[in-house]
């Protein structure tokens, strides 16, 4: 089996959830928490490709800074890109790596798919 990366906020229960239905299954996965670790510009393009997403798909739209930042008038993948670097709260959790894939888990049940 690849190595399972899971970029994961404790404090989310989404993630917890998702960390415990990994482990159920037998998975270990390296465990990033990207708030004290971001992911760089190059991980976060990386990230994005296995996903199929935009940055733009990979925001939390909820969060203060979003609207801080006035985000929602950014349509720009190298800002919106730039924006979650440097504030990594705005990136939507928790995702899963595996194998030249990535999924959200969200429901946590959709990491299943990769494994």
């Amino acid at each position: 089996m690849p190595t399972v990366i899971l970029y994961h906020n404790p404090d989310c229960s989404k993630s917890r959830a998702t960390l415990d239905l990994l482990r159920s299954h037998g998975v270990e996965p390296t465990v990033i928490d990207y708030l004290k670790t971001p992911p760089t510009m190059s991980e976060l393009k990386t990230i994005l490709n296995e996903l199929g997403l935009r940055a733009r798909d990979l925001v939390r739209t909820g969060e203060d800074v979003f609207r801080a930042l006035d985000l929602d008038r950014i349509d720009n993948d190298e800002a919106v890109l730039h924006a979650m670097v440097e504030n990594p709260i705005l990136i939507e959790r928790p995702i899963v790596r595996a194998g030249g894939r990535a999924v959200i888990g969200r429901p946590p049940e959709a990491v299943l798919e990769i494994l």
